[in-house]
């Protein structure tokens, strides 16, 4: 491991000599930031059907979540970058200050076009803060103290996740959706106060440093068209369509012209080198795979429990919050083993992965005969199993590198974990979208097929709303009507053939999601495993 240079030393010093009171209310200040932009996320989602009602642009519906991702996705690596070069406060308070704007102007959106903008700037300050929450905890505490806080950042990314979608139920309906943006400027203004007061002002040096402008635009024709064209593949145009493969082969072109940037460049953004380091390319590789498979568990379940067992919106959502409080229980238990046992973080690698691995498992066998209490008991097994693993591979890399990389090695982790989660997103929504066509179309009875026109038909295979939507279910119902009693005999038929064919699609999205995280235990074998440093250097 690379010695550290006095400047890095005397940084070291300074941040050991901090008043105990003073990393207490930093930490405070930290956990709440993070809230702030965990819960947005999570928050806006229960709003959007009433902002779509306001502004209109239904065929814009996800592009208000998409600009905010990808927004905050890109800024995470250069926000890491930046900071180990700069310093952190600064930062930290630019990317607040942003984040309040954003959520300002998306208040005050008129027209969709002016909210999916206003949303990308919220990402981006989103990003600052949530790349720097990491990093902070390696700068106030040494490895071998880091499990217990990252762990409780973890947790606070679960309770966000939790009270999200009910806050943003409760001011949607008492205020109005404009409320759900303006909710975050107090909060943002009094952290603001916090960090401005008591957040340690430390550089790392007084060097001149040379931005690598470069490598931060090669970096974002890399990424941002990637993850527009997996938000678009299969919703927008067919995977295998010219403009898909098209954008596709672009933005392979840019990572390679990245790659090649950074090799020569004089401070690169992100500096390759790190990777030839076993512990960090292999924690990347399982970062990058939990990704995948979070996203299987987190955006699917909603929809099994609501279409397939029947349950409504409101209460298809609550039983997210199982699986989140799972989350944040495996990631305290995890941080707090990571810490009182010196760091075995690839043996606890092999617990939780496994853990989440037979929860993804239980998922994949869930029928249409499946209790709710069953259900609930196989995400909770997911959930502590995914929240085992968070704090693991951020400790074990910034255990790994040298104090000067640790920002963008951290950011480095959440950037991972984002791609992970959007490339899996696009993955499982095209398999689910294709088993559930196929199923429905071979399941559904004959009879009801001559009763159905075409059209319908396969607009019925592309989007089971009878199962979601109670109007749809009734224009569907009025279809069969004319048929008298073997009508409702035909109905009952084609919702239940809804129900198994969107089980059968939902159940092979948990299958992938096994198999991916089948892979990512594999993978952490291979990790090294090297004791948690007491100290910072």
């Amino acid at each position: 491991m690379a010695q550290e240079n006095p400047q890095d030393q005397a940084q070291i010093a300074s941040l050991r000599s901090l008043p105990r009171r003073q990393i207490i209310i930093t930490l405070v200040g930290v956990m709440l930031a993070l809230f702030l932009g965990a819960l947005d996320q999570t928050i806006v989602g229960t709003a959007m059907p009433r902002i779509i009602t306001d502004l209109g642009g239904f065929t814009q519906y996800t592009w208000v979540t998409t600009a905010y991702i990808i927004a905050s996705t890109i800024t995470v690596p250069v926000t890491g970058k930046l900071t180990d070069m700069y310093g952190r406060k600064w930062f930290y308070v630019a990317g607040l200050i942003i984040f309040i704007v954003g959520s300002l102007l998306s208040g005050l959106s008129q027209t969709m076009t002016q909210i999916i903008i206003f949303r990308g700037l919220q990402g981006m300050g989103a990003g600052v803060m949530t790349a720097n929450a990491f990093i902070v905890i390696g700068d106030l505490f040494p490895p071998s103290e880091r499990g217990k806080y990252q762990g409780l950042m973890a947790g606070v990314f679960g309770i966000a996740s939790v009270i999200g979608p009910i806050l943003g139920g409760f001011i949607t309906d008492t205020l109005s959706w404009h409320w759900v943006f303006f909710v975050n400027i107090p909060f943002g203004i009094l952290i603001i106060g916090l960090f401005l007061r008591f957040f340690p002002n430390v550089r790392p040096d007084n060097l001149k440093h040379k931005v690598d402008y470069a490598g931060v635009v090669a970096l974002i024709l890399a990424v941002v068209p990637a993850m527009l064209a997996l938000s678009w593949a299969g919703v927008e145009y067919p995977w295998f369509s010219a403009p898909i493969i098209g954008i596709f082969l672009f933005s392979v072109a840019m990572a390679a012209l990245f790659v090649i940037i950074e090799g020569r460049a004089e401070e690169p953004i992100m500096p390759l080198w790190i990777f030839k380091n076993r512990i960090v390319s292999v924690s990347s590789v399982v970062i990058f795979t939990t990704g995948i498979g979070m996203f299987g568990g987190i955006i699917f379940v909603p929809l099994f429990f609501q279409g397939v067992l029947g349950l409504s919106a409101t209460a298809s959502g609550s039983f997210l919050m199982p699986m989140m409080l799972g989350v944040v229980g495996g990631a305290l238990i995890s941080g707090q083993a990571l810490s009182r046992t010196g760091g075995h973080y690839r043996l606890q690698g092999i617990f939780g992965l496994a853990v989440m691995a037979a929860g993804m498992g239980l998922l994949s066998t869930m029928t249409v005969e499946t209790s709710y209490a069953r259900a609930v008991f196989y995400i909770i097994v997911t959930g502590f199993g995914l929240g085992t693993t968070f704090p693991l591979y951020t400790i074990a890399v910034q255990n790994a590198v040298p104090y000067t990389v640790m920002g963008i090695a951290t950011s480095t982790t959440v950037f991972f974990r984002s791609i992970g989660g959007a490339f899996g997103l696009a993955i499982f929504g095209s398999v689910m979208n294709n088993r559930f066509a196929s199923e429905l179309l071979s399941g559904i009875p004959p009879a009801a097929k001559e009763v159905i026109s075409p059209e319908p038909l396969d607009s019925l295979a592309r989007n089971p709303q009878a199962l979601l939507n109670p109007e749809a279910a009734a224009q569907l119902r009025s279809v069969f009507e004319p048929l008298g009693q073997q009508g409702v005999f035909l109905f009952e038929q084609v919702i239940e053939s809804l129900k198994l064919a969107l089980s059968s699609a939902i159940t092979q999205v948990f299958f992938i999601g096994l198999m991916v995280v089948i892979v990512a235990w594999v993978v952490n074998l291979f990790i090294k495993e090297i004791p948690l440093r007491k100290t910072h250097e």
